[in-house]
């Protein structure tokens, strides 16, 4: 059975910067506040015309490039997001015109700042069923657009970008050695947005409310993420046949500073190995682990054998994990 490997990965992120100095400005917070609790300094914000699809296009095209790969080659397009264009057509779908990739179906996901992890885990059952030779995966989230800068607790918090990488049956790349995923519905209120759907739609008054917004339970959200992440990362490995010794990469969700340090501690992990981009970007959502993995590809001298292991959390509440292998 073919094995599915990344091949290919690449991001995007807006030129505009963000940062506590400038949040500061906007509402009541400090740049000291920020950095202690979050372990956030700057996130980047796109502007009007870089949208969810455009922003996810760029990161595409990186992907394919490093891939060598053609729009043609790819049977099929997932875009993990909570932020698309539009509630219909998909994000995928406008990707897919951009692209020009004729030969390829196209859906979105959505499992919030899971989402590169749960996309990956499709990627991979199509490709290892033989349905699939190529499958484009993209996390892009514009969460600007939902973040209330009113709201010194969650407008700190995110920010804009795009990754994306591509899936295959062969080639040299980081196999997809196994994935976990979970969920928990009963807990939807700890990170939501309340307005806009069809149990709420659109109203003056919803718009009056400010219920278009990102709403968050920051502390009941926090005990959750480290004991779901660690849950998930360790019965990942255990899928996958590793120890927590054998992990040369940890690349969590860029939630908060805190979580990824409980995280790390946890699982004994000197911080040395966990890669690390909040500070510059904030959290942003599905495409946090995407982007991360690209960055740590770029930078660091990851060695044929190594093993990275993804962890993610977000709203649903979603968590996943995967551990992938350098070939």
């Amino acid at each position: 059975m073919a094995k599915a490997r990344i091949t290919g990965t690449g991001s995007y992120l807006p030129k505009k910067v963000l940062s506590n100095l400038d949040l500061e400005k906007i509402v009541d917070t400090s740049d000291e506040w920020i950095v202690t609790r979050t372990g956030m300094k700057e996130r980047r914000i796109a502007s009007q015309e870089e949208s969810t699809s455009h922003m996810g296009l760029e990161a595409a095209k990186a992907a394919l490039a490093k891939a060598n790969c053609v729009p043609s080659d790819i049977d099929l397009i997932l875009v993990a997001t909570i932020t698309p264009d539009y509630p219909f057509p998909s994000t995928a779908c406008l990707i897919q015109a951009a692209l020009g990739a004729d030969h390829a179906g196209a859906l979105d996901i959505q499992a919030a700042c899971s989402g590169y992890i749960y996309g990956l885990s499709l990627a991979k059952a199509y490709v290892e069923s033989g349905m699939c030779r190529h499958v484009l995966v993209i996390a892009s989230e514009k969460l600007s657009s939902f973040t209330d800068y009113q709201d010194r607790s969650t407008c700190v918090l995110f920010g804009d970008g795009a990754t994306a990488c591509v899936v295959s049956q062969e080639g040299k790349g980081l196999l997809i050695d196994s994935i976990v995923l979970g969920a928990d519905g009963t807990q939807k209120d700890l990170l939501y947005m309340p307005a806009g759907g069809s149990s709420s739609p659109a109203s003056q008054e919803t718009v009056a409310n400010r219920q278009h917004f990102i709403k968050m339970e920051g502390k009941e959200t926090y005990k959750h993420a480290v004991r779901r992440m660690e849950s998930a990362a360790l019965q990942c490995l255990e899928k996958a046949g590793y120890s927590e010794e054998q992990i040369s990469y940890l690349v969590p969700h860029q939630a908060n500073m805190r979580i990824i340090e409980g995280l790390a501690k946890r699982f004994k992990i000197s911080m040395e190995k966990v890669f690390i981009t909040i500070h510059k970007y904030g959290n942003t959502s599905a495409s946090s682990c995407g982007i991360a993995l690209d960055e740590l590809l770029e930078e660091k001298k990851v060695q044929k054998g190594d093993h990275v292991l993804l962890v993610a959390f977000g709203a649903g509440l979603t968590w996943a994990s995967a551990v992938l292998t350098l070939t």
